[in-house]
C-alpha cells in the first residue's frame, strides 16, 4: 500500500498582486506523474486546498480538474478541510466526488463514522484504515461551561481534541477487525493512518503560516496523537517531523508562499507499508517559478544581482520575482529607483522591498518617515503598541491561578489583533459560527489596503 502525503496548496493564493495559477498547475500537473511513476494507492491532502474560503474560478477548476485527471490511476484521493478552506465550498461537490472515488471531509461535525475510512490498493484489497481529521473547530469537540477560567478552557479544549482522536482510532481498530474476520487479512498488515490539521508544539514556522489557535490553545502536543502507523500533518509550510518522531510528519506545502521558505526543499512524502514494515519516503518538488532574496547594502545588492545565474537565465514570459533587503541606517526616499535602476534590462521584478528587521520597530517609533509597503501589517501593529505604556500583568486576572495571574495585557491585545486580522482575511461563514478566541490566525497578506486597515 501506498499513500502520498501532500498539504497546504493553497489554490488561488495571491502573492504581492501575483497569481500563482500557472505554478499550481505545473504542481498538479507533476502531482499526477508521481501518482502514475510511484503507483501510488492514495493521495491525502491535508487541508488548506483553497488559500481563502471564497477561491477564484480558476482555483476551483484546477481542483475539480485534478480530480478528474486522477481517474484514470486508480488512486483514491482524500481531501480535508484547513484552517483557509470554507466547509460549504468543499462541501458542495461532496456528494458528487464520492463517485469518483474521492473523499472529502471538511469538518469534525457530524457522523464520525464517515471520518474512518478503509483504503483500498490497486487490487481493491483493503490496504490501509484513515482517520481523516480536518481542522478541529472549537464548536464542534467542545462545549463550553459557565465558569471556567482560561486555564480550565484549555485543558478541556485539549483533552476534547485527543478524546476525538481516540475514538476514531478506535472505530478504526473495530473495522480492521470486522475486515479480518471476513477477509482473513492478518490485523497486521493493516495500518492505521491518521491526519490533522493543526499546530503541533515545537514545530518550526514560516511567514506564510497563520498562526491558528483552536480556541485558545496555541499549539497541540504530539502525546495526544493516538499510536497510528502514520500520521500525516498540515498547516506548517516546512516538511518536519514531529517530537523528532518518523512517522509524525508536516510534509509542507510545494510552493514557497513566502520568500523565507526558498531555503527549505519543497516536497510530497510517500509512505509505503510492506510485509508489516513502513518506509518513508521525501519527494522533493521542483521549482515552478524563478524566485530570489538578495541582501545586504546598495553595493552588494548590485553586485548580487550581476552575478546572479537565476536572473541571468530568466525570460521575458518568465521573470524572476525579487525580494530585496537593503541594509542602511539612512533613509533613502529614491531607494526604489535606485534597486530598480539596477535591474534595468533584466528579466526579474521586484516583488518586496525593505530595510533589515532590526532598525524597523525603532525607526517607526522615533517618528521617521517610512513607507507602508516596507512594513507587514503584524510589524505596524506592534510598533504602535510599542509607542504605549500599558502595564504588564491585568490586575483582574489576580486569583485565577498563577498561570493566569501572569497573563501579559499586551499578548492578548496582541490575540485580539489577530482576531480582528481572521474576520478580514477569514472565512465570513465560518466566523459567524466562531468567536474571536476560536481561530486566531494572521495571514501574510501585503495588500496596501489592510495594512492600512491595521494602521
Amino acid at each position: 500500500m501506498k499513500i502520498l502525503h501532500t498539504s497546504d496548496w493553497h489554490l488561488g493564493q495571491s502573492f504581492f498582486t501575483k497569481s500563482r495559477k500557472n505554478e499550481h498547475d505545473a504542481f498538479l500537473k507533476w502531482l499526477l506523474n508521481e501518482v502514475e511513476k510511484h503507483a501510488i494507492d492514495a493521495v491525502i491532502v491535508a487541508g488548506d486546498v483553497f488559500d481563502t474560503g471564497t477561491p477564484p474560478s480558476y482555483a476551483r477548476e484546477l481542483y475539480h480538474g485534478f480530480i478528474g485527471a486522477l481517474q484514470g490511476t486508480q488512486c483514491t484521493l482524500i481531501v480535508l478541510g484547513g484552517n483557509h478552506d470554507s466547509v460549504s465550498v468543499l462541501n458542495e461537490s461532496k456528494s458528487l466526488l464520492k463517485y469518483l472515488n474521492s473523499h472529502v471531509i471538511a469538518s469534525t461535525f457530524g457522523n464520525s463514522s464517515e471520518q474512518v475510512i478503509a483504503l483500498n490498493d490497486r487490487a481493491g484489497n483493503v490496504g490501509a484504515i484513515l482517520c481523516a481529521v480536518p481542522f478541529i473547530r472549537p464548536k464542534d469537540v467542545v462545549t463550553s461551561a459557565a465558569g471556567q477560567s482560561a486555564v480550565d478552557k484549555r485543558h478541556a479544549l485539549g483533552e476534547a481534541i485527543k478524546q476525538h482522536y481516540a475514538m476514531l482510532y478506535q472505530q478504526a481498530i473495530e473495522l480492521r477487525n470486522s475486515i479480518v474476520a471476513e477477509t482473513q487479512q492478518l490485523a497486521e498488515t493493516i495500518p492505521i493512518v491518521a491526519t490533522g490539521h493543526l499546530t503541533a508544539l515545537g514545530v518550526s514556522q514560516s511567514e506564510s503560516v497563520r498562526d491558528i489557535y483552536i480556541g485558545t490553545l496555541e499549539g497541540f502536543d504530539a502525546g495526544g496523537f493516538p499510536p497510528a502507523d502514520y500520521i500525516a500533518l498540515g498547516h506548517i509550510h516546512r516538511p518536519q517531523k514531529v517530537a523528532k518522531t518518523e512517522h509524525i510528519r508536516y510534509c509542507g506545502s510545494p510552493i514557497p508562499l513566502s520568500f523565507d521558505e526558498l531555503n527549505t526543499q519543497k516536497q510530497v512524502v510517500m509512505v509505503e507499508f510492506a510485509a508489516c514494515q513502513t518506509a518513508i519516503t521525501p519527494i522533493p518538488v521542483p521549482r515552478f517559478q524563478a524566485m530570489e532574496v538578495i541582501k545586504g547594502d546598495l553595493q552588494h545588492i548590485e553586485a548580487e544581482i550581476n552575478s546572479s545565474s537565476v536572473i541571468a537565465d530568466a525570460t521575458e514570459l518568465s521573470p524572476v520575482w525579487l525580494c530585496i533587503e537593503v541594509e542602511t541606517q539612512d533613509y533613502l526616499t529614491d531607494l526604489q529607483q535606485r534597486i530598480q535602476s539596477l535591474l534595468e534590462g533584466k528579466n526579474a521584478e521586484i516583488l518586496q522591498l525593505k530595510r533589515v528587521k532590526k532598525s524597523r520597530f525603532k525607526s517607526l517609533a522615533e517618528g521617521e518617515n517610512r513607507q507602508l509597503s516596507e512594513l507587514s501589517v503584524e510589524e505596524v501593529f506592534e510598533a504602535r503598541l510599542a509607542l504605549e505604556n500599558i502595564d504588564e500583568c491585568d490586575e483582574n486576572n489576580e486569583g485565577e491561578g498563577d498561570e493566569s495571574a501572569g497573563t501579559s495585557r499586551k499578548s492578548r491585545m496582541k490575540q485580539l489583533f489577530s482576531g480582528a486580522l481572521e474576520r478580514v482575511h477569514g472565512n465570513d461563514e465560518d466566523n459567524m459560527d466562531t468567536s474571536a478566541e476560536t481561530s486566531v490566525d494572521d495571514r501574510a497578506d501585503n495588500s496596501g489596503a489592510n495594512k492600512e486597515q491595521a494602521k
